[in-house]
């Protein structure tokens, strides 16, 4: 895929453009623009007074420590708009979302769907670009079965928490114009690698017109081998609004080779049901001031021996 294709060079200027926005744009968080003020106004202090400057270099430290503190945080929200659960409307007072992170994975990401078929749940996928280049027949088949396709950077770097916004905005735009492109419809959130980001990621975002999503609760189903351990961690406390994070790509191994995520999204899934909840994909929870946009695509089933 290169830059002169047609297609890409479309969603890239929808993506970054104003006339179909999917978020509005806000102001910068108060930390964003105050971590600015207070960067120029220690400057201009070590200008003004020069043998100063171990003081005003240990406040600089200081606020570089607490800006990366936060983007440690997963879950928080002083660096940005951040969904850690669906919104509190009435349509949400029942529902969950499934987030599956990391693929697509040509071993268990048909395995995850096929269980997705049988229980009629709806997922929000959070897919490499890189990895959904590669595996493009995968990709197509999340978005028809039903799911939604999001963004989960370009090639998932360790070192995304520390990029400059020039690097953020390739990284993420990549995976924008990537997916689009296979799925036919721009990704509407993103999630950072591991949930780590920096103060620079907001303002990316709001040029792509992306909604940073990250989780309520999460099973470490990469690194855990027991899978009731993975399924505790998901359902103690279950409630209405909370987002579950699990893994088709990277999924760690049961001590019988059996991938995490399939061992344990039955128990998941059914002890949601038995509580009286419903799973809903992220667009669907954003949705709910256009209920004629929210109702459940029609699943694809297709018959086991065939797939």
């Amino acid at each position: 895929m290169t830059e002169s294709n047609p297609t890409r060079s479309r969603s890239a200027a929808q993506a970054g453009g104003s006339a179909a926005r999917r978020w509005p744009r806000a102001r910068y968080p108060a930390l964003v623009t105050g971590t600015v003020a207070w960067h120029a106004g220690l400057l201009a202090a070590v200008l003004l007074k020069p043998s100063a400057w171990p003081w005003w270099l240990a406040a600089m430290l200081a606020n570089h420590l607490v800006v990366t503190a936060l983007g440690l945080w997963p879950r928080s929200s002083l660096l940005g708009p951040n969904w850690t659960q669906l919104p509190d409307t009435a349509r949400n007072a029942d529902a969950l979302a499934l987030t599956i992170d990391d693929g697509p994975d040509p071993l268990v990401t048909p395995q995850v769907l096929d269980l997705l078929d049988r229980y009629r749940v709806r997922a929000t996928f959070f897919c490499i670009g890189a990895r959904a280049e590669r595996y493009p027949q995968l990709i197509r088949e999340i978005a028809a079965r039903g799911h939604a396709v999001e963004n989960h950077s370009q090639v998932h770097v360790h070192t995304f928490s520390v990029s400059p916004p020039a690097t953020l905005t390739r990284e993420i735009d990549a995976a924008q114009r990537t997916l689009t492109q296979l799925t036919g419809e721009r990704p509407v959130f993103f999630r950072a690698p591991a949930g780590l980001r920096n103060l620079f990621l907001e303002p990316v975002l709001q040029k792509l017109d992306l909604r940073l999503a990250a989780w309520t609760r999460r099973g470490f189903d990469t690194r855990e081998r027991d899978p009731q351990r993975v399924a505790h961690r998901l359902l103690d406390g279950l409630a209405p609004r909370d987002i579950l994070l699990l893994h088709d790509g990277n999924a760690a191994r049961t001590a019988s080779g059996e991938p995490l995520i399939v061992a344990v999204l039955p128990r998941v899934l059914e002890a949601a049901h038995a509580r009286g909840l419903r799973f809903v994909t992220l667009r669907e929870a954003r949705e709910q001031t256009r209920p004629a946009e929210t109702g459940a695509p029609a699943v694809r089933r297709v018959p086991a021996q065939t797939r």
